[in-house]
Order: structure tokens, then sequence, then C-alpha cells
């Protein structure tokens, strides 16, 4: 059994890594953090769907990339390491809005323009771009 220290850091390299062979799909480790993570990703239409397959107590998160969207540009921010938080005020728009950032806020994961909008901060997981 291997340990991963860091699961988000472990999804998105995953993401990368199936992305960058040409495979339409990826599997990753089930955690509640990965599937609120997804499903950002899934609402804003950065990928097409995931779900959750296997049985307990071992269960995946299948991903599967959207056709007509371009190779993800994936930055994991915030890293076990050196947590990155921000407020209201001091969140910028990734791109020039093209992208965004995905926040773990008091009320869920989302995107930095909803945590604009709720006018509340939280830590920057990563940026999509």
């Amino acid at each position: 059994m291997t340990y991963v220290t860091d699961p988000i850091g472990d999804l998105l390299t995953r993401i990368r890594n199936a992305q960058s062979v040409g495979h339409t799909t990826c599997s990753a480790p089930f955690s509640r953090v990965k599937m609120g993570l997804l499903e950002t990703l899934k609402r804003d239409g950065w990928i097409s769907d995931f779900k959750k397959i296997g049985e307990n107590p071992k269960f995946d998160l299948e991903v599967t990339f959207s056709p007509e969207k371009p190779k993800l540009e994936l930055k994991r921010i915030s890293r076990p390491g050196r947590r990155m938080y921000k407020n209201c005020d001091a969140l910028k728009p990734v791109l020039n809005g093209f992208g965004i950032a995905i926040l773990s806020t008091s009320q869920g994961i989302m995107t930095d323009k909803e945590a604009r909008g709720k006018n509340i901060g939280g830590e920057v997981l990563c940026t999509i771009s």
C-alpha cells in the first residue's frame, strides 16, 4: 500500500499525465475533497464527467475529459508544506478571467469567482487555465 502525502496534488498529476498521453479518462483514489474539486471542474465545463466506482471500503474516482476543451494546465498552489490562504480582496482573476482558481472555503469548495461573489476567502487549492 502506498501512502500519498498530497492527495490533491496526486489527482492533478494523474489528470496531467493522462491528458499528456492522450487518454480520455483517468482514475484516482476517492476522497470527498477530490470529489468536491471535480464537481467544481464539471460545473464549469473543464471536465466532461466523473463517477465514483468500486466497492466498499475501496472507492475510486474515474474522470472523463471534455473532448472540446484543450489539455488542462493544472497548477497546485497550496501544498502540505506551505498552505496559501487568500481573503476576498486578494483573489485576482486567473488569466484575466479565462482560467479559474479553486478554493476550499468555510462554505465548501468553489471557484474564485464564486468566492468573490460571496465575499469570502479560503485556501487556494489550485489554478486551472
